[in-house]
């Protein structure tokens, strides 16, 4: 990466919590997730449709869901999106060797509206403030709206296969 995309990712990258409108007009607040209540992400995810669900996740029967959303929070550096009292996006960092690796939902409903964009932007401002050196992903080489967001925070694929991408970010 070079120092000009470390110095821009530097400025990019507000700290929970965040408030912001987001393109459909909804006032949405990124705030770090402090071990509250997981029904409201429960509910969220139970919402996904299999056009929603990639790789896998997230899983699609509630105990499921359950049992891999609380491996996330009890393991993982969390975000979450509200709008109202309704948990419209979630983001994690989880610790993986001597990285983490990012994983992001957006609710159907509130899908290309820039809430993935701020929850991203958070979590790695989140990240950073924690001593996080560097984050990684895997994203599926047919996701282009994945991958452009992606890309617009600095992440740089390092490995490509048939399927999916591997992207790194230096935090």
């Amino acid at each position: 990466m070079t120092d000009a995309a470390e110095t821009g990712a530097e400025t990019e990258l507000p700290r929970p919590p965040k408030t912001f409108t987001d393109e459909a007009g909804r006032t949405v607040t990124v705030e770090a997730y402090d071990d509250g209540d997981d029904e409201p992400l429960v509910e969220m995810y139970a919402a996904f449709g299999s056009e929603s669900r990639s790789q896998g996740v997230p899983p699609r029967t509630k105990p499921e869901i359950r049992t891999w959303l609380g491996n996330l929070l009890d393991n993982g550096l969390n975000v979450v999106a509200w709008h109202d009292d309704r948990a419209v996006g979630h983001a994690v960092l989880v610790p993986y060797e001597d990285t983490s690796e990012l994983a992001i939902f957006v609710h159907p409903d509130y899908q290309r509206a820039g809430i993935g964009s701020q929850l991203i932007r958070v979590l790695l401002g989140y990240g950073r403030d924690s001593e996080l050196e560097s984050v990684w992903l895997t994203v599926s080489r047919s996701n282009k709206i994945a991958r452009e967001l992606y890309e617009s925070v600095g992440f740089e694929t390092v490995t490509r296969d048939r399927v999916e991408l591997e992207m790194e970010l230096a935090l």
